[in-house]
């Protein structure tokens, strides 16, 4: 299973970014897929997550900022990002979780730079 994350890039503060995330590879029933982000010095934590239903789960910090966004028949997952701040500066990780032939499993791409700054 491989992700394949793009959209991350530097921006001023208050700007906008959208990332995409597509997966490929053997994984079905995908339960649900997410944006998880680490900056420097940081533990890995989630930003928001999406099921295929459309049922959402938002960090605390986002604060109506961000929008998680799916399309099922492209195994794509989306995160539009308004009204960026420094503090959202770190890596942005996407990630599915489903089953795969060999069970269940959970998969991170390999991330996108997010850089907020003047």
């Amino acid at each position: 299973v491989q992700l394949q994350a793009s959209g991350g890039g530097s921006v001023l503060p208050g700007g906008s970014l959208r990332l995409s995330c597509t997966v490929s590879g053997s994984i079905f029933n995908i339960n649900e897929m997410a944006w998880y982000r680490q900056a420097p010095g940081n533990r890995r934590e989630l930003v928001a997550a999406i099921t295929p239903d459309g049922g959402t789960n938002y960090a605390d910090f986002v604060s109506g900022r961000f929008t998680i966004s799916i399309d099922n028949a492209k195994n794509a997952v989306y995160l539009q990002m308004n009204s960026l701040t420094p503090e959202d500066t770190a890596v942005y990780y996407c990630n599915v979780q489903g089953d795969v032939p060999t069970g269940w499993g959970d998969f991170f791409g390999q991330g996108t730079l997010v850089t907020v700054s003047s």
